[in-house]
């Protein structure tokens, strides 16, 4: 069946929902929604990307946009769609851009410098899962939010914040959305296989967001080009399964030369028993 509606997990799916002008509305909501009514945002004004650092292997795995609120807070929203060797770290450098950038307005010079800075958001919507929580309650989380804290969990620095989404652990139903929040998950993982809009979204954010969305609004020159932000995605992603694929064989190669029973490399691997006779 063809798609009616963008894949959000594409560079330019990401952009036409997240990242241009017409769409502020669509991300203060989402924002709002993943934030503490405290922090709630009103207006936001994008920034200049460049001063982030990407590197051509970040470009293809990630997509960023840049913002700034009405207070000065900073705001980075990142698309990762495939994991990186030190994603994290990588994510932790890029937040220091917008911590010295401060410096730059001239509030550190004189006598007595001001340090006072605006809050850092990190927030990246992940196209895989982490591997840190196999064996703690974490597993199966979708929204991960990490603080500077010492050894007694007290938030020591609070204006410093990492939120990463992962979406592959985004399991609700239509009918189990409870929160604005939920809302958003649901209709970003699953935008692309809808051929009606759900229901639940009645509002006028998520109207204007399906507008946004839908390819028959396209004209040829945007349609050209979601193809081929479409086909960079799956390529990226066809590469990183067959590598998955070809570990987990490699892994039943060496589980049969060690004398594993077949029922025990099935339950390691989950590849089925014709397969693992072959190896």
């Amino acid at each position: 069946m063809k798609a009616k509606y963008i894949n959000p997990f594409t560079d330019f799916g990401f952009k036409k929902i997240f990242g241009e002008e017409a769409s502020k509305p669509l991300l203060i909501d989402f924002l709002n929604a993943l934030l503490p009514q405290s922090n709630k945002i009103i207006d936001l004004t994008f920034k200049n990307l460049e001063q982030l650092g990407q590197t051509d292997t970040d470009r293809k795995a990630i997509y960023e946009i840049y913002y700034e609120n009405e207070i000065g807070e900073k705001f980075i929203v990142e698309l990762q769609k495939a994991k990186q060797n030190y994603f994290k770290e990588r994510t932790i450098y890029y937040s220091t851009f917008p911590i010295r950038e401060q410096a730059e307005k001239g509030e550190w010079k004189g006598p007595t410098p001001r340090y006072n800075l605006k809050a850092v958001y990190c927030i990246g919507i992940l196209d895989f899962t982490f591997e840190d929580y196999k064996n703690e309650p974490e597993q199966s989380g979708v929204v991960h939010t990490i603080k500077l804290k010492n050894h007694n969990g007290k938030v020591f620095y609070d204006k410093l914040t990492y939120i990463y989404l992962e979406m592959l652990n985004f399991k609700q139903t239509e009918n189990e959305l409870n929160t604005r929040l939920d809302k958003w998950l649901f209709f970003i993982k699953y935008l692309e296989d809808f051929q009606t809009i759900p229901s639940i979204f009645t509002d006028e954010i998520f109207t204007k967001a399906f507008e946004k969305a839908e390819l028959a609004k396209f004209g040829q020159a945007e349609l050209d080009s979601y193809e081929n932000s479409l086909k960079t995605y799956r390529d990226l992603k066809g590469v990183i399964e067959t590598a998955f694929d070809e570990g987990i064989i490699s892994v039943a190669k060496k589980l049969k030369q060690k004398g594993m029973e077949i029922e025990f490399i099935i339950e390691m691997t989950g590849l089925p028993k014709e397969k693992i006779e072959l190896l």
